[in-house]
């Protein structure tokens, strides 16, 4: 899928674009007489003068992100392992304090080398277009406070205070059909605004994510990840995040990362410099038709999730959960789907406990599971890879120390030292010299190499034109791959 301070105050109040959506609804289903035009002339200009009002006031809260960095040659690749080249991209990010911390997604500054914040200057009096050709933006570097790849957000700091920002709004206010803006950068057009719905509240984009979004028809294109979506009270309602679309831009179906758990993310992040999430150490699943029937399961069970597989030593465990369970309740709220499911869990605390209403074959059961923390962590040899300081350009690879960590993503190595291929780069010397990702280096020529300084050093022994061989292990065998020196 493409991923695409204002001070808080509060602005074009609901109940008045309610009343205005209202009177303009009227009017057009209505037999509109001659004496009504000057009438649904003064609604629409209410209106638009209500929403011009609070884009004026919100859009210094949101920058355009610029990033230099590595990527894949493919943005849509799922292949951790695929061929990454350098990159110049942009994005969108949203003020949240005025002491300079910015909320975006991880995605638009992932591989980053260096990252820089354009601010659009605040609202003057002359009008707008003559003051679009007059102002200069302000652009700042900023550095990356942390992030959280599961949650798709990062927290960003630029060293500027008294900025305009945007408050969060409470999610569980948030109602389908609300109007809503959404402010970004798409494809670098800074300061962008759209109007739109919100055309589901809850919404799982694939079943095996188990992240929850706000799908939304407001316009949201590449460049608009990490930008606002805001009620028309001015508060933060979602951070633009991703679009379902076949023709690569806009089609009407949007998606928002909450702002419950962006606000969750972002306090975490200042706290402890990464996400402190939850979890029971059970999957579940969606009871689909499908699986009802295969199940046997009554039809009043749909509402709820399955239990599909329990860690071991986990606290579901430990509490008795099982493999089958249906989980109907959790303290007492009815469990709608895996989205609700999952949110509820991921906002938890370590130590927290959770009375679980559950339906084992014909028994009602209330099982009491206490979360822990997940502990955050590489999930990929790509998550040990810098590809700003472990590029080896001879190579064409992005390469890292084989240690105990590393070592658990391949098959028990031969030789317990060595640098491993993390990262195949789109430079043409990767196809020349055939590494893959995975390789472990264990040797350049006859001299060893114990790590990355090893390899570097002796490829700058090199003088170009010389013949090189390197002594390389690949899914536990050794072998030797011969290169040109550049």
């Amino acid at each position: 899928m493409p991923r695409a301070g204002v001070k808080k105050v509060r602005v074009a109040s609901r109940a008045l674009l309610s009343a205005i959506l209202g009177s303009t609804i009227g009017l057009s289903c209505a037999n509109v007489h001659a004496d009504t035009a000057p009438q649904a002339g003064n609604t629409l200009r209410l209106m638009s003068d209500a929403l011009e009002s609070l884009t004026s006031r919100i859009s210094p809260a949101v920058v355009e992100i610029l990033v230099s960095g590595y990527g894949p040659d493919d943005p849509e690749s799922q292949d951790p392992g695929a061929p990454i080249g350098h990159e110049d991209s942009q994005g969108s990010g949203v003020i949240v304090d005025p002491d300079g911390y910015i909320v975006t997604n991880y995605h638009v500054i992932a591989g980053q080398q260096k990252v820089r914040v354009v601010i659009t200057p605040r609202d003057s009096r002359e009008p707008q277009a003559t003051a679009a050709l007059r102002v200069r933006p302000r652009i700042l570097p900023a550095t990356v406070v942390g992030y959280s790849k599961n949650a798709d957000l990062a927290v960003l700091k630029i060293d500027a205070t008294g900025l305009p920002t945007i408050p969060f709004a409470k999610y569980v206010r948030l109602r389908q059909g609300q109007l809503v803006l959404a402010i970004g950068s798409p494809i670098g057009l800074k300061n962008s605004v759209s109007l739109g719905v919100v055309s589901s509240v809850l919404r799982q984009d694939n079943p095996e994510n188990p992240m929850v979004y706000i799908q939304t028809d407001a316009a949201i294109n590449p460049g608009n990840s990490g930008g606002a979506l805001i009620d028309v009270d001015g508060n933060l309602v979602g951070i633009n995040s991703s679009i379902i679309t076949q023709s690569g831009g806009n089609e009407g179906i949007g998606f928002a990362i909450p702002s419950g758990i962006a606000q969750f993310v972002y306090r975490q992040i200042r706290q402890y410099g990464y996400v402190r999430s939850g979890s029971i150490g059970a999957s579940i699943q969606a009871i689909t038709p499908e699986l009802a029937s295969a199940l046997d399961l009554p039809e009043a069970s749909i509402n709820g999730v399955i239990v599909s597989d329990i860690a071991p030593g986990s606290p579901a465990e430990s509490a008795g959960l099982k493999v089958y369970d249906r989980i109907q309740s959790i303290d007492g709220a009815p469990v709608d789907g895996v989205p609700s499911f999952t949110m509820d869990i991921y906002l938890r605390k370590n130590g927290d406990h959770l009375r679980l209403g559950v339906v084992r074959g014909n028994r009602e059961l209330s099982v009491d599971v206490p979360v822990v923390e997940i502990k955050p962590g590489p999930v990929t040899l790509v998550d040990f890879a810098d590809p700003a300081t472990n590029t080896l350009p001879p190579l064409g690879i992005v390469g890292v120390d084989l240690g105990a960590e590393v070592a658990r993503f391949l098959p028990p190595p031969q030789i317990p030292s060595g640098v491993v291929v993390a990262v195949v780069t789109n430079d043409h010397r990767a196809s020349e010299v055939g590494l893959q990702q995975g390789d472990i280096i264990h040797a350049l020529d006859t001299r060893p190499i114990t790590d990355m300084d090893d390899l570097r050093a002796a490829l700058r022994a090199l003088e170009p034109g010389d013949p090189a061989a390197l002594q390389v292990e690949r899914d536990g065998r050794l072998r030797f791959l011969t290169f040109e020196a550049d």
